[in-house]
């Protein structure tokens, strides 16, 4: 197999095969209504071919194209079930794995990071790889003190391409209304592109990595992977063996759902305390259960950083959202940028929004499902398509200092509800975030 498609020209033709089969779909949609087919049915069908194209092509094209289909694939929970199913299997596929780079090509990345005698860095190198994602693949190996490694190249190529596929990706935005209508995807792939560029600096991500592993060094819930080298885009870490968070979605027990749920959603809420960083890519690809118990994270690319004001203002928020009635509400998302400042809203219909948020936060113990998933997308829908100029669709803003925590909190969502894991929640909550109780408490033990 070449290396990763750079040719513009190339990568556009497979992305524009999208438009092309979308209107097909449409036009056979249309003519499927003339003969009297149900219309729910026959958008139905559009839904899930249109599914199906999308993320044959997403996968195939690696890059940031790739990476938009493995952002999708955490919201896959909220999508209608007799839609979601038919494709579930290829989501976890495109979150696991990619066509493999030829060995040849891996030898000349390791070249330019680490000079011809390259080899003499590790003591094996298996050149088959073990993992593949969207800006690179993995090999493991044996470093030269030892240590199972593994070592993480970027495809060549990459950043050209990643830079076309937001490109296209954005111009056809509207491909992506059938599987989510109401989202307004164009804000999602610039924020995505921003993040992306950082993740192709592998030298930013081993410093990333190196604060988390030392945040959680010695935990006895989480492991975080040291950094062994980092030289040009090849990153060496410590190798972690466990059970994929996707074998766990789909073989787990109840127990080690459950389990698995809480330790995603602690770490999640405990790195901001512990280094004010998030990892913003909760993909079921980046998280293990290792033999002990312990989660694994990996890819820290995407990290983010969270001063401790705004850890302060998230958990207000949630307490308001939680415990506040509708006006404090209102005041509280227009002091944050949430909500226009001169707009005109309804206390009860931002009440009435928030409060689904606030629900795993309001019991000593919540379940996330697939079909609660399912209700709380289609309130944001109803939200969308209300454009009225009074309406608080015209209102609502997300500012950007909240944007990566946003998108941290709704992957780890989406990967709850994958799970369908049940714990308590609003424990953690208080255990992590300042300004939702005044108990500063640490963490405890996993009561799962």
């Amino acid at each position: 197999m070449s290396d990763l498609p750079r040719r513009a020209v190339t990568r556009t033709a497979k992305l524009a095969t999208l438009p092309i089969g979308f209107a097909g779909r449409t036009a056979l949609g249309f003519g499927k209504r003339t003969i009297g087919r149900p219309a729910e049915a026959v958008a139905a069908e559009v839904q899930r071919r249109t599914a199906e194209q999308l993320f044959a092509v997403l996968g195939e094209l690696k890059g940031g194209a790739m990476k938009v289909g493995q952002l999708m694939s955490i919201f896959e929970a909220g999508l209608p079930e007799d839609v979601a199913g038919p494709f579930r299997a290829s989501l976890t596929r495109l979150q696991e794995a990619a066509p493999p780079l030829p060995a040849a090509s891996v030898h000349k990345v390791l070249a330019e990071a680490f000079g011809d005698a390259w080899r003499e860095e590790f003591a094996e190198f298996d050149d088959r790889p073990a993992a593949a994602a969207s800006i690179g693949q993995v090999h493991r190996a044996v470093w030269r003190d030892g240590r199972t490694v593994a070592v993480k190249v970027q495809y060549p190529g990459a950043a050209q391409a990643l830079m076309s596929d937001f490109n296209q990706i954005s111009r056809l935005s509207r491909l992506f209304t059938p599987l989510f209508p109401g989202v307004e995807v164009k804000p999602v792939v610039a924020d995505l592109k921003r993040r992306l560029e950082k993740e192709l600096d592998y030298a930013d991500e081993a410093r990333n990595q190196t604060a988390f592993h030392d945040a959680y060094d010695g935990d006895p819930d989480f492991v975080v992977p040291a950094v062994v080298a980092q030289a040009g885009n090849v990153l060496v870490t410590e190798w972690l063996d466990g059970t994929p968070f996707a074998d766990v979605i789909a073989a787990g027990d109840r127990a080690g759902r459950d389990r698995a749920g809480l330790l995603l959603f602690r770490f999640l809420l405990s790195a901001p305390a512990r280094c004010e960083m998030i990892h913003i890519d909760p993909h079921p690809g980046n998280f293990r259960i290792m033999p002990d118990g312990r989660l694994g994270v990996l890819d820290f690319g995407g990290a983010a950083h969270v001063p401790a004001e705004l850890q302060w203002s998230i958990g207000r928020l949630l307490r308001i959202g939680t415990l506040g009635d509708a006006e404090e509400m209102v005041e509280a998302l227009r002091d944050e940028g949430f909500l226009a400042p001169d707009g005109d809203v309804d206390p009860e219909e931002v009440a009435a929004l928030v409060a689904p948020h606030a629900a795993p936060f309001a019991v000593e113990r919540f379940r996330y499902t697939r079909a609660w998933m399912r209700e709380q997308t289609a309130r944001g829908f109803g939200l969308a398509s209300d454009l009225r100029p009074g309406g608080l669709a015209r209102q609502w803003r997300l500012p950007a200092q909240y944007l990566a925590v946003s998108r941290a909190l709704a992957g780890c969502g989406g990967v709850l509800c994958q799970l369908e894991a049940e714990g308590p929640f609003r424990a953690e909550a208080e255990r992590w975030l300042p300004g939702f109780t005044d108990d500063d408490a640490g963490a405890g033990e996993i009561t799962a």
